[in-house]
């Protein structure tokens, strides 16, 4: 079976249950032989400008009628897919499933479309085993998301547990998905937050991100704050973080007054809802209790202070 993937999530789930797609998108880069695979789609902005050039980009490339997003139609025809894997949650993260309608229909095959439109971390493993059963993996794919299950179960046992013997409470969390301007990560980010022992109060589980008032932020005062802009590595965070850093009332937040800021990989750990989200609750859950979990790896996530200095 031909299968293209069109989205990085996609990506790790297919290589997880054992199938190697033939064609990927132009963000897959895990495992790392995805990065070697024909990229079948293209970006109309440029992904290693700061926050808010990138939000005019795509203000830019959607009032044109261009697109954030175009499709390499030669290389999808010349691959032959029997099945193309794309999202249909946001047309600025990847490519959409009217997109590649649109492709499809210009070329020779005539592949089925798998649209993964995940908005809880349940939907994100059920993702897994919607994938394997296309694919033919089902039995692989039950198992590795039951794994995940079991996970995410361990985390939640282990932080009713710190809890119950410390006394405390659930501290308030704030994940920032895009810097300039500030908005607030939703879909699957409060479920993992709240598996992970916080509270997250200014995003309903499954609801979208939207830009927001830094006085909403400074209302809310979450008591740990991670910045986790969609697309970027550490490196470009760090690059970018005065955007968020340097507001007004942002040294007055309990989080910063106590030293619990950090920088999670939003391209790989955030925004990317795929087997590794679970990866993902572990490492939360450390930055949220990190007297009951192990710290998360210096490649995954760094204190902010940290991270400016080393910038």
């Amino acid at each position: 079976m031909n299968v293209v993937s069109l989205l990085p999530s996609a990506t790790e789930i297919l290589y997880a249950v054992g199938v190697d797609p033939v064609g990927v998108s132009h963000e897959c880069d895990y495992p790392p032989e995805a990065a070697d695979v024909p990229a079948v789609n293209y970006a109309n902005v440029d992904p290693e400008a700061d926050s808010s050039d990138i939000n005019e980009q795509v203000a830019e490339a959607e009032s044109s009628g261009e697109g954030v997003y175009g499709i390499r139609v030669d290389v999808l025809d010349d691959l032959d897919p029997d099945l193309i894997v794309t999202q249909g949650i946001c047309d600025v993260c990847a490519v959409d499933t009217v997109l590649v309608e649109d492709a499809v229909a210009r070329i020779d095959a005539n592949p089925e479309i798998l649209t993964t439109d995940p908005h809880r971390l349940d939907d994100v493993v059920g993702d897994v085993e919607r994938v394997g059963e296309a694919v033919g993996r089902e039995e692989r794919a039950v198992d590795l998301a039951d794994s995940l299950r079991e996970r995410v179960d361990a985390v939640r046992e282990r932080v009713a547990t710190h809890l119950d013997r410390t006394g405390r409470e659930r501290p308030r969390v704030a994940v920032f998905d895009w810097l300039d301007p500030v908005m607030v990560a939703g879909h699957w980010m409060p479920d993992v937050v709240d598996a992970a022992g916080g509270a997250y109060g200014m995003v309903e589980p499954g609801a979208s991100a939207r830009p927001r008032e830094f006085a909403e932020v400074a209302a809310y005062d979450p008591e740990v704050a991670i910045a986790a802009p969609c697309g970027f590595g550490l490196d470009q965070t760090a690059g970018d973080l005065d955007a968020l850093v340097e507001r007004d009332g942002w040294d007055d937040l309990a989080a910063v007054e106590v030293g619990r800021t950090w920088a999670l990989d939003g391209h790989h750990y955030a925004n990317r809802p795929g087997p590794r989200i679970v990866d993902t609750v572990e490492h939360v859950a450390a930055m949220i209790h990190p007297d009951a979990f192990d710290g998360p790896p210096r490649e995954v996530a760094r204190p902010l202070a940290e991270l400016r200095v080393d910038a």
